[in-house]
């Protein structure tokens, strides 16, 4: 996929950030280039899924 991105000027106010997944990325600014790739070699029967690890929560907030 190709696709043309023209800057402007970016304002970020507040950010809340409820979860995040095991392969993911979050970006504030620029960047030139991002390659993405993924590799999965451990059999199936071998994966064990747990539970997510939660975010600390924000100074202020109940957990």
């Amino acid at each position: 996929m190709n696709y043309t991105v023209i800057n402007r000027d970016v304002h970020v106010g507040d950010i809340r950030l409820v979860a995040v997944a095991s392969a993911s990325l979050f970006l504030i600014g620029d960047a030139d280039v991002i390659n993405l790739s993924s590799a999965f070699d451990t059999p199936p029967e071998s994966l064990i899924i747990g539970p997510f690890v939660p975010l600390v929560p924000a100074r202020g907030e109940a957990p």
